[in-house]
């Protein structure tokens, strides 16, 4: 089975997806979420998997726009704790350290770590490629944000572990199929949606109050620009239930009359969601 993701080896995404999909997917890296949603729409990929949300981050807007977009369905949810190192050069050392490459969410993620060592935050399209490009630069000086398991891939050093100023910092991920592929999941227990409303007053409030006259519960809404219409919004909530439940099915004719446009990304068993704590040792 392949299975498309945005990264190269290494990479948080790719970590995820062998722990959900297991030792028989062959995943397939591409520079861009785009790419990765190409890919599955074209056959080249059985499946795709992207990061939809981080415990402080927030949503990850570029996915979440393209769920909507594209014609793909999500099959199911999982989750990976974010663990950042800092990894250097063979060789080098922690006080030697000028500069660091990551991604703008991971270097933010670890401010203070970098703050506190008056070291210069350099951003790269994400935590995996901020390694790989230190491996091949191996300027003295230099290092990465990124998992432990890059340390492996590109034959660097761990210099520092569980910098996160957030020892909490989880992300949550989507597996998702060609729409004409989607099969009722065996177990599906939350569902995924998006919709737009009508301009009048208490438009919004109205199609919420659908959930709740079935006694539906909303874990996330959210709303997100519409780019061809500006100032425009689409929004997106995550629901207990799947989309063939009878409440949930109930609601959503109900939504389609009241709304302007209505779409299920998917529906999908509920993955375990992790919660943070005090660590051993």
């Amino acid at each position: 089975m392949k299975v498309a993701y945005q990264g190269v080896p290494g990479a948080y995404s790719e970590a995820a997806l062998r722990r959900h999909f297991g030792a028989d997917a062959e995943p397939l890296g591409f520079p861009f979420s785009e790419q990765v949603f190409d890919a599955v729409e074209d056959g080249r990929a059985d499946a795709g998997f992207v990061p939809v949300e981080n415990s402080i981050a927030g949503s990850v807007g570029v996915n979440t726009d393209l769920l909507l977009e594209r014609k793909v369905f999500a099959t199911a949810e999982a989750y990976l704790s974010i663990d950042h190192c800092l990894l250097g050069c063979p060789g080098g050392r922690l006080e030697d350290v000028t500069a660091v490459y990551s991604h703008p969410i991971a270097l933010a993620q670890c401010r203070d770590f970098l703050n506190k060592r008056k070291l210069r935050a350099i951003p790269e399209y994400d935590t995996a490629g901020a390694a790989e490009l230190v491996a091949q630069r191996r300027i003295a000086g230099e290092a990465a944000i990124a998992s432990k398991r890059c340390a492996e891939v590109y034959g660097l050093t761990v210099l520092a572990e569980d910098i996160q100023s957030v020892k909490g910092n989880f992300t949550r991920f989507l597996a998702f199929c060609r729409e004409n592929d989607a099969r009722a999941a065996r177990k599906a227990e939350k569902t995924s949606l998006a919709f737009s409303v009508h301009h009048h007053p208490g438009a919004l409030l109205e199609c919420l109050k659908l959930f709740a006259d079935h006694a539906i519960n909303l874990t996330k809404l959210e709303s997100r620009p519409i780019a061809s219409n500006p100032f425009e919004y689409s929004f997106f909530v995550d629901l207990l239930g799947g989309a063939d439940d009878g409440a949930v099915s109930a609601a959503l004719v109900e939504l389609r009359a009241a709304a302007r446009h209505v779409k299920v990304l998917g529906s999908y068993p509920l993955a375990e969601r992790p919660t943070s704590g005090p660590r051993p040792g």
